[in-house]
């Protein structure tokens, strides 16, 4: 569905600046655009990897299995069907940790690895299970206290008070995670 609207729009862009009469500027965002998207594709791709070192410094090191020791009450009310010892919950957990420090593109491979734990614990292959679908909607609920990115791009664009974001972003952030699990838990009794 998202190709069939992506390009709608591309298609719907091209046609318009033809129809203005403003080929020039289309070609031009192309090129600026593809420009931008290798320079982050770049960027990303260098987070990434050093964040992905860093986990497993942190896992071999035992910080990564201590972590999921401490929030094992939590894990326990939020993935009763992982058991204690399994190393999805020490993904999970690192996932947790960095994305509630605002560190988002470090809590992306904990995340990728925490759900190819969670697949391996799945007997219908084809089908997510309420682990994994509680485990995303936390994600998406945008579960963090300080949003360094955020504050980041606020410092590098001028903001004067970069930090004025950082109480809103609190509440917001407790407001969705809270509504998330309590709807992941509801769709995860009726279905």
């Amino acid at each position: 569905m998202l190709d069939a609207i992506w390009g709608f729009f591309i298609i719907g862009g091209i046609l318009t600046g033809a129809a203005l009469g403003r080929m020039d500027m289309v070609t031009a965002a192309v090129i600026s655009g593809g420009k931008s998207a290798v320079e982050l594709a770049i960027t990303m791709g260098g987070v990434v990897a050093m964040w992905s070192g860093v986990l497993k410094i942190a896992e071999k090191g035992g910080m990564i299995d201590s972590l999921s020791v401490k929030l094992t009450p939590a894990m326990d009310f939020l993935f009763p069907s992982v058991p204690r010892n399994h190393k999805a919950r020490q993904y999970i957990a690192a996932n947790f940790a960095a994305n509630f420090l605002g560190l988002g593109w470090a809590a992306t491979p904990a995340g990728l690895m925490a759900m190819k734990e969670l697949q391996k614990l799945n007997k219908e292959k084809e089908c997510a299970t309420g682990a994994m679908c509680m485990f995303l909607t936390i994600n998406m609920s945008s579960l963090q206290l300080v949003t360094v990115n955020i504050l980041a791009y606020r410092t590098e664009f001028g903001s004067q008070a970069p930090a004025e974001i950082v109480g809103v972003g609190i509440v917001a952030t407790l407001i969705t995670t809270l509504v998330g699990m309590l709807a992941a838990k509801i769709m995860d009794k009726v279905g």
